[in-house]
């Protein structure tokens, strides 16, 4: 795709703009543009609009696929608002910043002055999603499922202008749905057409079972891109089929087939794994500010990167390779650049004092010095007589085992309380409290309780 570097002069200099005409409560102005749009200024202030090639270039940043980009071309130049869809199974009550990749393309849409439809599938997920799955889902309870659903609206508004959202269930038609227009809907398709994803097919071939009301979910994602009538829908690379569907339903259903647009899943803090709760290589978007910062600066130097893309507002695409080139080049300390994304994270899902604080508490953990209060506090249980150093810091969840605990402490890796310690027979006891530290990037404030 096309850099942004546009789109972000523009953003810059609408700010400044606002800034310059200090504009009285009289003279509202509307951030959100549409394609062919202006800002509603005093008559000495030059407006500023989207190009067709500047939208394509901040819509394909991150993407992992266009489908079709001529079609999403082709609809920009309407210069009318697209609906854009995103649908969300509210089958957990938490969102980390995995999820919030589809947050931000919907909130750079909606930047760009298109309107948003944030999906809740209360419908869908009492039948649960089977993308990615080697065996059957557990349905939720219609309660699970919507005490979920309210937590979700109160999340994702951290991210989404909630003034430009439209939220729906899609409960609202599948909910008065009878038996035979179900029926009709699953005629649509066929089996063999289902046995076409790669998760179906690895189990029909593997002899796993395959519920019939796994095949449904595809049908009843699609349809809902008819009800909303969606120009675009956003989803992760493994919805691909799911969302493809969409497009087949609609134009049997007389619509224009709406734009595929498909989202890489965020490697975690591990640096392999999608992020997920299961291997614990998340930080969710409720985290405290102190998490936050901390676990953004432990991810590796060549990830960061790709978070940028997928997760900063405030770093732009030329920018980004810009601060890529200094850092290459050894003139920039990437310490620096995650700091940065560190400190936008924690804002956006808290406030900028909070942010401050955090970076503080983080920089107190670095150096041993300065207000150790700044971090966050754990309760680690031990016996009653206590736990060895590398016991103890595996306990605190720093090191993954013993053995790398102790081989730690052979690289005098190891401090505690800011002083390195290489001695594998230290024991704490309960009552100790103070900071524990491996390398640069794991430590931890812990206070020792009795078990």
């Amino acid at each position: 795709m096309r850099p942004a570097a546009g789109y972000h002069r523009h953003l810059k200099s609408v700010r400044q703009t606002i800034d310059q005409a200090e504009l009285s409560p009289g003279h509202p102005v509307n951030l959100h543009l549409t394609l062919h749009s202006t800002l509603s200024l005093p008559l000495n202030v030059e407006p500023v609009v989207f190009s067709v090639e500047e939208s394509l270039a901040l819509i394909g940043r991150g993407a992992d696929e266009i489908l079709k980009l001529d079609e999403l071309e082709a609809r920009l130049k309407l210069g009318r608002p697209l609906r854009i869809k995103a649908g969300f199974d509210p089958t957990a009550p938490d969102l980390h910043l995995g999820h919030t990749v589809l947050l931000n393309k919907l909130r750079q849409f909606q930047d760009l002055g298109h309107q948003v439809i944030f999906l809740i599938g209360d419908f869908t997920g009492m039948i649960g999603d089977p993308s990615g799955k080697s065996a059957t889902r557990k349905s939720l309870s219609r309660e699970d499922v919507l005490a979920n659903a309210e937590t979700y609206k109160a999340q994702v508004f951290k991210v989404l202008d909630e003034a430009k959202t439209e939220v729906r269930f899609n409960s609202e038609w599948f909910g008065t749905m009878g038996a035979a227009d179900m029926i009709r809907l699953a005629s649509s398709h066929t089996v063999a057409r289902m046995l076409e994803r790669d998760d179906f097919a690895k189990r029909y071939a593997g002899q796993q079972p395959i519920a019939i009301h796994e095949f449904l979910y595809p049908l009843v994602q699609g349809y809902d891109s008819v009800a909303l009538q969606a120009d675009v829908e956003c989803g992760g690379t493994d919805q691909k089929f799911n969302l493809l569907m969409g497009r087949g339903l609609q134009e049997s259903h007389g619509q224009a087939p709406q734009i595929v647009l498909t989202m890489p899943l965020l490697v975690g803090l591990d640096g392999v794994n999608k992020m997920g709760k299961s291997l614990g290589n998340y930080i969710g978007v409720t985290e405290p500010a102190i998490d936050m910062v901390n676990k953004t600066m432990k991810i590796g130097d060549a990830l960061m990167w790709d978070w940028i893309e997928l997760l900063s507002f405030e770093i732009g695409i030329d920018e980004a390779k810009a601060l890529k080139a200094q850092v290459e080049a050894g003139t920039l300390n990437p310490r620096d650049v995650k700091l940065r994304l560190a400190r936008e994270l924690a804002t956006r899902f808290h406030d900028a004092g909070a942010a401050d604080t955090a970076i503080a508490g983080w920089q107190v953990a670095i150096s041993g010095e300065g207000d150790v209060s700044l971090l966050p506090l754990q309760d680690v249980a031990v016996p009653a007589d206590g736990l060895r150093i590398a016991a103890l810091l595996t306990a605190a969840g720093i090191t993954p085992s013993n053995s790398e605990a102790n081989r730690k402490l052979k690289e005098r890796a190891v401090k505690v309380d800011g002083a390195v310690v290489d001695d594998a027979g230290l024991e704490f006891k309960p009552g100790y409290e103070g900071v524990l530290q491996v390398g640069k990037r794991n430590f931890a404030r812990v206070r020792l309780v009795a078990a």
